[in-house]
C-alpha cells in the first residue's frame, strides 16, 4: 500500500515510523504548503515524492492510500479530494466536525470503491481488545471513569494572545473534540450507544473548550470522562463492577491495564507488553480492511466513529460551542 501523508507535526511523523513497522506500507509521498518544508520533510523521512498542492498529489498515480494530520477543520474537504480521486483516507480524530460531513464523506467513499478511517488508535491496540474481551470479570457494571486530560503546549500561546488552531473554533478545536474522543471511543466500542449525554465544559476566550465534564447515562450506570489541554492528570481511567475493577494508565495507548477482583481468592490479570508505537496496530488493521470486499469489522468501526462524533456534537451544542459556519 502506497501512503501519502499530509501535515508535518510530530502525530505525522508517528505515523511514518509506523508505516516503517507494518509489512505491506510504503511511504511515497508528503505534503507541506512550504516547499522547503515538503522537500525537507520527504528527505527525512525516505519519501520519493513531495507535494504543496494536495489537487495534484489527490491526481497523482503512485499513492494508494492517504492519511491526513492537518487542522480539523479542514478534514472534510481535504478527504473529499483524495476520496473523488479513488484514494484511500486516514483521518486522524477528530474526523469531521459534523455527522452531516461524516454521512456525505462515506457517500463519497462508497461511491469511489474506497474506505475511509478514523485513526482512533486506542481501539487497535491489544491491551484493549484484552478488556473488552475480559470485561464480564467486574460484573455488573456500577460506575466507569475515562479521561485524557494533558496541558497543552499551545496553550501558552493562546495565553500569549495568540489563537493556535487547536484552540480555535475557525479550525474546530477544543478539549472535547481533541482529547475527549480517546476516551469517548472506548466508551462506546465497550458500552455502546448512551441513554443520555451531558457535557459541562470549561470555556476559553477562543470561543472552545479548554476542559470539561462528559457524562454518558447507560443502562444501571454512569460513565464520566474528563478531557483537558489545560491541565495534566496522572490518574489511572478506571472500570468498575460489582465483581472487580480494570484499571487503564493511558487512556490513548492502553500501554498497561490491570484486573482486581473485589472477593479474595479471585484471579487478577494484566495486560500483555505492546509496541512503542501503537499506531502500528492501526495501520495493520487499515490495510486489512482495504483489501477485504465486505467486511464486518470495516463497519463496526465506521459506526464507532459516528456514535463518537455524533456524542460530540450533541454535547458541544448544549454547551453552546459552535465551530465556525455553523448554525
Amino acid at each position: 500500500m502506497r501512503i501519502g501523508t499530509v501535515g508535518t507535526s510530530w502525530i505525522t511523523e508517528s505515523f511514518i515510523e509506523a508505516i516503517k513497522e507494518v509489512d505491506g506500507a510504503e511511504l511515497c509521498a508528503v505534503h507541506s504548503r512550504a516547499e522547503v518544508k515538503a522537500e525537507n520533510f520527504a528527505r527525512k523521512h525516505g519519501a520519493a515524492y513531495y507535494y504543496t498542492d494536495l489537487q495534484e498529489m489527490a491526481e497523482s498515480d503512485h499513492l494508494d492510500c492517504i492519511y491526513l494530520a492537518s487542522p480539523n477543520s479542514l478534514h472534510f474537504k481535504q478527504a473529499l479530494l483524495f476520496l473523488e480521486q479513488g484514494k484511500h483516507v486516514i483521518c486522524e480524530k477528530p474526523m469531521f466536525a459534523s455527522l452531516k460531513e461524516f454521512e456525505e464523506a462515506h457517500r463519497v467513499a462508497e461511491a469511489n470503491g474506497v474506505r475511509l478511517f478514523e485513526a482512533l488508535r486506542n481501539l487497535y491496540t491489544p491491551n484493549f481488545q484484552k478488556v473488552k474481551k475480559e470485561l464480564d470479570d467486574v460484573g455488573q457494571l456500577r460506575n466507569v471513569l475515562l479521561h485524557r486530560m494533558k496541558y497543552s503546549s499551545r496553550y501558552d500561546e493562546l495565553l500569549a494572545g495568540k489563537e493556535p488552531a487547536i484552540f480555535s473554533a475557525k479550525f474546530a478545536g477544543g478539549a472535547l473534540v481533541d482529547l475527549g474522543v480517546y476516551p469517548i471511543a472506548v466508551a462506546v466500542a465497550l458500552f455502546g450507544k448512551p441513554l443520555a449525554v451531558q457535557y459541562t465544559p470549561v470555556m476559553l476566550s477562543s470561543g472552545v473548550d479548554g476542559s470539561g465534564t462528559l457524562v454518558l447515562t447507560f443502562p444501571g450506570f454512569v460513565c464520566t470522562i474528563l478531557c483537558s489541554k489545560i491541565s495534566t492528570s496522572h490518574l489511572q481511567s478506571e472500570i468498575q463492577g460489582e465483581a472487580g475493577t480494570i484499571s487503564i494508565d493511558d487512556i490513548g495507548a492502553f500501554s498497561n491495564i490491570q484486573y482486581k477482583p473485589r472477593s479474595k481468592g479471585k484471579s487478577t490479570w494484566n495486560g500483555a507488553p505492546q509496541r512503542e508505537n501503537v499506531m502500528a496496530y492501526e495501520l495493520e488493521a487499515f490495510l486489512g480492511y482495504m483489501q477485504e470486499g465486505d467486511s464486518p469489522a470495516y463497519e463496526e468501526m465506521k459506526a464507532i466513529s459516528r456514535e463518537v462524533l455524533a456524542i460530540t456534537e450533541t454535547a458541544r451544542k448544549q454547551s453552546g460551542i459552535y465551530f465556525e459556519g455553523e448554525d
